[in-house]
Formats: structure tokens, C-alpha cells, sequence
């Protein structure tokens, strides 16, 4: 697939990011990788109210 008159930015990696008009890059954020494996409460406070509400559902439809 042969792309004429198409201006990419080497520097992004991605092909997708690299096709992005500059305007539009600009207001990107770039976020670390290490924050989004971090474990916060909420995340087990999450996991913890999903498991509880799926045994509940479990026990009345059994019951």
C-alpha cells in the first residue's frame, strides 16, 4: 500500500500514533507502564464487591 503526500513522525512508535496530525499529538499524555500495573485499593475494593455479588447470585438462584 503505497501512501503519497501522508507526513508521519518517526519518533512515534506506533503506526497509528505516527498518522496523527501534530495538533492532535500534542495533547496526548503519556503514561509510564509501571502506573498502570499499580495495585490501588480500589482496585481491590473492586475485585472483593464483584466476588461477594456473584456468590449472592450464585446462593439465590440456588436456593
Amino acid at each position: 500500500m503505497r501512501r503519497s503526500l501522508v507526513l508521519t513522525d518517526e519518533t512515534a512508535r506506533h503506526w497509528f500514533r505516527a498518522s496523527l496530525p501534530p495538533h492532535v499529538k500534542r495533547d496526548l499524555i503519556p503514561i509510564p507502564a509501571e502506573a498502570l500495573w499499580r495495585l490501588t485499593m480500589a482496585d481491590v475494593r473492586g475485585v472483593a464487591s464483584t466476588y461477594v455479588a456473584t456468590t449472592l447470585a450464585i446462593f439465590a438462584f440456588i436456593i
